[in-house]
């Protein structure tokens, strides 16, 4: 046997399909010196009771990015390891009973084709041909994906921990850890049989990473955000018409989804497998009556059919064939949830040196592809793929338990919805309020929750409907569509007034603050009294994030940006603060109103005793509406205005002294639009890891100049010396009823040459706006190309590379 070691440089906790694929993807880096614990046998947990589904679709960039990876990786694991493995490539089909399902699909089907999958859309009467035994009568098509399949978890998980094992890793089964601890740079993790000091320590603890993270707590750490779900799927006694078909073919029949009403149905040997997701799920472990065992390694939950009976009805009558087999077995098995049903990969929020690769809802599915991601982030610092959608920070301190449980059963009992770009999730709601919820409610304000902030999206009038029903629409018609309007004229015409509550507020101060804040940063800070934007760049010089910068001195410099990015910016800086630097976080202090519009210094005029012929990006302190604010010459609407920062108990005053004085209330809707006519970025939709700052457009805050190195100079210089392959761009598009969403692809001459990173439609100038990143020789003024929007390619002209509203800046400057 082999010696207990005693030191490695990254420790795995848990044993899955999860926790192997990163120690596997680690040593295919030349990282080694892994070791990886299980309390159990490996595929312990989730893994083992896994219906082993491995689809490729997704609506989320990332997430189909990480699948796709996991398809190819399996096709050819069992003959790289030496392993045998049963996985069968038998393709899927998902079915649409709706116009807009049919359009979802179709913008997938882009995504997918985008990533070099062959994806297809079925119209109703190529179904049958695929799947004989369905009955399409009341379908309006289907989307089929030739790379679904589905493969054995416990086989595939084993072929990981071989592979792993062959390159020189350790796994240690029946090894539980039993906490950790920090001693200098390293940390110690303890079991029962021995301490292993480490340089990296990974919780990939599946449903038990939320009792793997309370290790942490006292290191920085916070609670794992996550629940724990009861999800059952049967297995079929054999079906002779099944056999005679699959025999006389040689093949399984695709997975069929029926997402429109949640479930999935497979064919296991000659039988079937029937999978639902029940809007009357049921979560556990999480009352004192039903704690969470110290060991439910390779345990059940009883069965539980009577809430699936109207599932398993609807599944006879798509697929009659299945009523006519009785039920060999049934498992109810334990899966994790996030809030959002996306899995939690990369570095653990406060805690150093330390990573999550846990929650995984469709752990098989995505195992290969996680692996590869979290051995990028902790070999590289930095992954291939923008992956914030699963970043752990993207969960901030307002996530607790109540919260986790009500957002995890609504994701499940959706497991296959839409989302809609103007509908809102009603759980977990009025997490964070401001002092001017009551005031916005009051003024017809429908809102929509910002890293848990409540924030108005636009305000209606009585009588616009706003039952939920109106939100499951991809058009832009719809009862907001005309309130947007009238705010978007509001600002271009008088002056406007939004709340923007929840700015992540970071303050850097120290002895020499200025000077080391400069060397992280591509940007040149502005001086003391100005504002300015700066970007910052990962090593490979694409866009990490975006920042306004306020400097009070050369020690202290206050930091604006987006709600969202809260625990991710402000640990891109704590994290590399060095002795006598310090990040300190005042988000929850300070209320933002943004008053702009031409007639935005009419409107404050009255109010206060603020010089307001201080120019753009001018900062000061000021009074208005006799409180103490600080006002900044900004406006992400691009026309004149001033963002007001006051505290939070102040804004009401100033809310009713600027509404009263004419000041019309809009939301955060109309303020997309505004921007997307100024060609202003969002973070992580038009500013993601996925891009250089030089693709996207950013060339003017890149200085490559500045004497200081900063993260990604020696790469921006090279790309600048090369020439950018690719560029951003500004689109006006023949976008018909509905405008162009994230990642629409786009197309020149047959051939995908880009893809949007965000549209909508511009009021100011009475079109449809794409921004989007395109191959650099047709980034040119002029150039005609096509951008695909639910199923149709829609004509679009690329413009001149400056703002289509007031492209001189005038009005910003008035």
């Amino acid at each position: 046997m082999a010696e207990f070691p005693t030191t490695a440089r990254v420790v795995i906790i848990g044993g899955g399909a999860i926790g192997t694929s990163s120690l596997y993807h680690l040593a295919k880096a030349g990282w080694t010196d892994c070791v990886l614990l299980e309390k159990n046998e490996l595929t312990a947990g989730s893994t083992w009771h896994a219906a082993g589904n491995v689809p490729t679709f997704s609506t989320s960039w990332s997430l189909m990015n990480m699948q796709r990876y996991s398809t190819e990786l399996y096709r050819d694991l069992g003959q790289a390891v030496d392993y045998p493995m049963n996985y069968h490539v038998t393709g899927s089909i998902r079915l649409a009973h709706s116009k807009e399902r049919m359009q979802e699909f179709t913008r997938a089907c882009g995504m997918g084709r985008y990533q070099g999958m062959d994806i297809q859309m079925l119209g109703v009467d190529e179904i049958r041909p695929r799947y004989p035994f369905l009955e399409t009568h009341d379908l309006q098509g289907a989307l089929y994906d030739p790379h679904d399949g589905d493969i054995d978890p416990a086989q595939m998980t084993q072929a990981l921990a071989k592979g792993a094992r062959d390159l020189g890793a350790r796994i240690l089964r029946f090894t539980p850890a039993t906490g950790v601890r920090r001693e200098g740079d390293e940390w110690v993790v303890e079991t029962e049989k021995g301490e292993i000091r480490c340089e990296f320590v990974v919780n990939a603890a599946g449903y038990y990473a939320q009792r793997v993270g309370e290790w942490f707590r006292p290191y920085g750490g916070r609670r794992v955000p996550m629940m724990v779900m009861s999800h059952q799927y049967m297995l079929t006694d054999e079906i002779p018409e099944l056999e005679v078909w699959s025999r006389e073919g040689g093949k399984k029949l695709p997975l069929l989804r029926d997402v429109d009403t949640s479930y999935y149905l497979r064919q296991e040997k000659y039988g079937l497998n029937l999978g639902p997701y029940e809007k009357g799920c049921k979560a556990h472990w999480i009352t004192p009556d039903d704690p969470m065992p110290e060991d439910f390694s390779f345990q059940l939950y009883p069965d539980d059919l009577e809430r699936l009976e109207w599932y398993i009805e609807d599944a006879m009558a798509r697929v009659p064939i299945l009523g006519t087999a009785g039920i060999s077995k049934v498992i109810n098995g334990p899966i994790p949830y996030t809030p959002d049903g996306n899995p939690l990969i990369g570095p653990m929020p406060g805690v150093r040196n330390a990573f999550e690769a846990c929650v995984f809802t469709f752990g098989i599915a995505q195992a290969g592809g996680a692996g590869k991601v979290l051995a990028e982030w902790i070999t590289e610092g930095e992954t291939e793929w923008d992956m914030w959608s699963c970043d752990p920070r993207r969960f901030t301190g307002f996530v607790d338990d109540d919260y986790c449980i009500a957002k995890g059963m609504e994701v499940y009992g959706h497991e296959y919805a839409m989302h809609f770009p103007h509908h809102e999730w009603p759980a977990g709601r009025d997490r964070r309020l401001s002092s001017l919820d009551s005031r916005l409610r009051d003024a017809g304000a429908v809102m929509g929750p910002y890293n848990g902030w409540e924030r108005a999206n636009w305000f209606a009038k009585a009588g616009d409907d706003l039952g939920e029903e109106a939100t499951q629409t991809w058009m832009r018609d719809g009862p907001w569509e005309p309130r947007i309007r009238e705010e978007c004229e509001a600002v271009r015409d008088g002056c406007g007034v939004l709340a923007i509550s929840g700015f992540t507020r970071l303050k850097v101060q120290g002895e020499g603050a200025r000077d080391w804040l400069d060397g992280l940063t591509a940007s040149r800070l502005p001086s003391v009294g100005r504002v300015g934007l700066a970007y910052f760049a990962d090593n490979r010089g694409r866009i990490v994030t975006e920042m306004s910068v306020i400097p009070r001195s050369q020690d202290e410099i206050d930091l604006i940006t987006a709600a969202t990015a809260q625990w991710h910016d402000g640990e891109l800086l704590s994290r590399q603060a060095p002795d006598g630097i310090t990040v300190t976080d005042h988000s929850d202090e300070m209320e933002c109103l943004l008053v702009t519009g031409p007639k935005a210094s009419d409107v404050l005029a009255g109010m206060t005793d603020a010089d307001l012929s201080k120019g753009w990006l001018t900062r000061q302190e000021a009074v208005v509406a006799g409180k103490a604010c600080e006002i900044l010459r900004v406006s992400f609407a691009g026309e004149l205005g001033w963002e007001v920062h006051c505290a939070m108990q102040d804004a009401p005053a100033i809310w009713d002294a600027v509404t009263t004085a004419g000041g019309k209330p809009f939301g955060m809707y109309a303020l997309d639009r505004l921007r997307l006519e100024k060609g202003y970025r969002a973070w992580k939709g038009d500013l993601s890891t996925g891009y250089s700052l030089l693709e996207g457009g950013l060339d003017r805050f890149v200085k490559l100049d500045k004497p200081q190195d900063f993260p990604g100079k020696a790469a921006l210089l090279a790309e600048k010396q090369a020439g950018a392959a690719k560029r951003f761009v500004t689109l006006i598009v023949d976008a018909g009823d509905a405008d162009a969403p994230y990642m629409s692809t786009l197309w020149h001459g047959g051939q995908v040459v880009g893809e949007t990173t965000s549209g909508g439609w511009g009021y100011r100038v009475n079109a449809s706006i794409a921004l989007g990143i395109l191959r650099a020789d047709l980034a040119v003024p002029g150039t005609k190309i096509e951008v695909g929007i639910y199923g149709e390619r829609r004509p679009a002209v690329v413009q001149e590379d400056q703002p289509l509203w007031d492209p001189a800046n005038e009005r910003i400057r008035a």
